[in-house]
């Protein structure tokens, strides 16, 4: 009977951890839709009468766990001066992990993310699951120098990396959250349907941002002011209906607005000695953007583009499916796969929470995910947030 047994549908996984006291955690609360959510810090036994006010934040998407549940990584303090912190490593092909908490025992344990029939997973016999690390030491600076997270990830998948290259950029996207009035859309359209709306014949709404002449203003003020690249958001079909969040085709990736001139933009960047970075909202319908995949990563190579910003904003296409779970860790490792292809490096926003794959994958070279610069505009965020995130978000790899 075990010989024929190949298959395995995961209901859940049972790794605990459990603690000696009640300590000081650095946490986020557990949801299988967003990292975006400031850090709260308390003790083990303050969290549920903090976990009302950490979860009720306006985002595009949530999915909070209903029982008291963080997520990883987490930092810890204990009483006697201890750092501990809990995290995963190598995910492929499997959910990320939440953990549980019981606030009385002050024990922890391991809460997978589901699909959109409630499994959490799907795998046979010779797959891998992630591991589970845990990082101690009496200083915490020491919790920062961990390669361990890292190193648990296998080699680079691939031989030639000269390509790929750290840059620092400006982008034309702060613009839109300033209230300055610019816009990702070209028009005001809210009908238009890719591959029939002839977007040339629209009526623009004079506040689209990502425009040939303005572009350039970027490229040159990046090329004074020692800049590497520009990204551009904005510059292709389909932002004016974008937060619909009902359509599956939204974008072209292949077409831009009338007003952007792709080819003349491409060789002004070249002459500037600065790249243009490309920019792929998806609006998480990752099924229509894994078709348009080949061709965007295509387009992108013919017109010099080098590096792109992928985006998730939003409930996940297919419905029911989760940012975290394993269909769209499959999705993340599979784009930056394919872009490897095409010597093309890969910055996703709002995609699940790194575990060291950018050694496997070293043109994966930074996971949004987490509460950034754009909340600035909003909500805002807390001085200590960006003090955490080294010992929190950024145990798992570059953001």
């Amino acid at each position: 009977v075990q010989d024929n047994l190949r298959h395995f549908v995961i209901q859940e996984e049972t790794t605990e951890f459990n603690l000696t006291g009640d300590h000081k955690l650095f946490w986020i609360p557990g949801d299988y839709d967003t990292n975006e959510y400031s850090y709260t810090t308390s003790k083990i036994s303050e969290m549920q009468s903090l976990v009302y006010n950490a979860t009720h934040v306006p985002l595009a998407a949530q999915a909070t766990i209903k029982n008291l549940a963080t997520q990883t990584p987490l930092m810890m303090k204990t009483n006697e001066g201890l750092y501990i912190n809990i995290h995963e490593a190598a995910l492929k092909n499997y959910p990320a992990m939440c953990l549980n908490v019981d606030d009385k025992t002050y024990s922890m344990s391991s809460h997978l993310v589901p699909d959109a029939v409630g499994n959490k997973g799907y795998i046979q016999t010779g797959s891998f699951t992630p591991w589970r690390t845990i990082v101690v030491s009496d200083d915490a600076r020491k919790i920062l120098t961990s390669k361990m997270i890292l190193n648990l990830n296998e080699p680079c998948d691939f031989e030639d990396t000269s390509w790929i290259k750290p840059v620092k950029y400006i982008g034309v996207w702060w613009e839109y959250f300033t209230g300055g009035g610019s816009t990702w859309a070209y028009s005001d359209n809210q009908d238009v349907v890719i591959g029939k709306t002839d977007f040339s014949q629209l009526k623009p709404n004079k506040t689209h941002g990502a425009n040939t002449k303005h572009v350039k203003e970027y490229i040159d003020f990046a090329a004074t002011n020692g800049f590497d690249a520009v990204l551009v958001e904005g510059w292709n079909e389909g932002w004016e209906d974008n937060t619909a969040f009902k359509k599956e085709r939204i974008y072209s990736f292949t077409k831009a607005y009338p007003d952007f001139d792709v080819k003349d933009l491409s060789d002004y960047a070249v002459k500037k000695n600065v790249k243009i970075i490309m920019h792929h909202e998806t609006t998480s319908s990752t099924s229509e953007y894994e078709r348009q995949l080949n061709d965007a990563l295509n387009f992108m190579v013919d017109n010099k583009y080098n590096a792109v910003k992928t985006g998730y904003v939003g409930p996940i296409i297919p419905r029911g499916e989760h940012h975290d779970g394993q269909q769209m860790v499959n999705h993340y490792t599979y784009v930056a796969k394919e872009a490897a292809k095409h010597k093309i490096m890969v910055d996703s926003h709002e995609a699940v929470r790194p575990t060291g794959l950018h050694r496997t994958y070293p043109n994966w070279f930074a996971q949004e995910s987490a509460r950034g610069t754009e909340f600035e505009s909003m909500e805002g965020i807390h001085p200590d947030h960006t003090t955490i995130l080294p010992f929190t978000r950024l145990m798992g790899g570059p953001m």
